[in-house]
């Protein structure tokens, strides 16, 4: 019986190491995201390595989660009530709907999915952030989590799409889905300043047809950038504060540091002041605006 050579055997032993040393590296096509250590938080953040597109992804805790309580935000009582009764039938069990939150810049769309972790967190809610760059895996994170006893909201803030961005289509597809059905633990929850997703151009205007009886029904092109909105539930529009909606945002912020009602009815003009050179009156400028106001006056110490 003849033998290999030598040579042969110690370059096949090299391609055997290898094969291995990459297979260590390439994702497992059964295990595409990392499972974390659940207990370290109620939020995370989905994670992908920048270098390497065909890495794995991994779910990092959110070690500081932002505190927001449902009382924390003012002049949106409607988009509160809404949400908050979506999101409980949710936690509980109940039939839900995926939600898109949009409208004006600062009214406190990202706030609010905060406020509802911290409502629920007690019951089991969890938080995943994902990019929408990372989109894409969205199979896989529902599946990594379709087995645990929580519910999950899989949040993207500030949430837009390019045209043929590969996210788009793997957000589309997730959300023909129901997210009640049973045994089913996830809901989608997107924030936008966009109302369709994608960007409109005047150009899209030309794609509209008239009927003989003068109804006016959109183009193909228009009819997409409309479908992915479409397919949220619940769909939840936010709109730029009044000048009192602003001032009332700004002493409920002043309170909420310790000041008192003669000091915030005093700070009211240079609340204005603010807002004016921010050339905004969202919500955002207001928060900001009493932390510095607060700051410069001793109080609010660790807030």
């Amino acid at each position: 019986m003849s033998t290999l050579d030598p040579h042969l055997i110690q370059l096949l032993q090299k391609a055997e190491s290898l094969v291995s040393r990459l297979d260590a590296l390439l994702p497992s096509p059964h295990h595409a995201v990392a499972a974390p250590d659940w207990s370290a938080s109620v939020a995370f953040r989905y994670r992908k390595r920048a270098s390497a597109a065909w890495a794995s992804g991994w779910l990092e805790p959110v070690r500081h989660v932002a505190q927001m309580a449902y009382e924390d935000l003012q002049e949106v009582d409607t988009q509160k009530a809404r949400f908050a009764r979506n999101l409980a039938q949710f936690v509980a069990g109940k039939t839900a709907n995926n939600v898109l939150l949009s409208g004006a810049r600062g009214t406190g769309k990202s706030s609010l999915v905060k406020a509802g972790l911290q409502a629920h967190a007690a019951a089991g809610l969890r938080l995943i952030e994902v990019d929408k760059a990372d989109m894409i895996d969205l199979p896989d994170l529902i599946e990594l989590v379709s087995e645990r006893p929580e519910r999950f909201i899989i949040f993207c803030d500030d949430l837009s799409f390019d045209e043929g961005e590969p996210g788009y289509k793997a957000l589309k597809s997730i959300l023909d889905g129901t997210v009640s059905a049973s045994g089913d633990n996830v809901m989608i929850i997107a924030t936008s300043n966009r109302r369709h997703l994608l960007p409109e151009y005047h150009s899209d205007n030309k794609t509209y047809t008239h009927t003989a009886d003068g109804e006016l029904h959109p183009g193909e092109a228009v009819e997409e950038k409309i479908s992915l909105s479409e397919r949220f539930g619940l769909w939840i529009s936010f709109y730029p504060f009044s000048q009192d909606e602003y001032l009332a945002i700004v002493a409920q912020w002043l309170s909420h540091f310790g000041l008192s009602t003669e000091a915030i009815e005093q700070a009211r003009p240079e609340a204005l002041v603010w807002a004016l050179e921010r050339g905004s009156r969202s919500g955002r400028v207001a928060y900001q605006f009493a932390r510095d106001h607060a700051g410069r006056l001793g109080a609010g110490e660790g807030a």
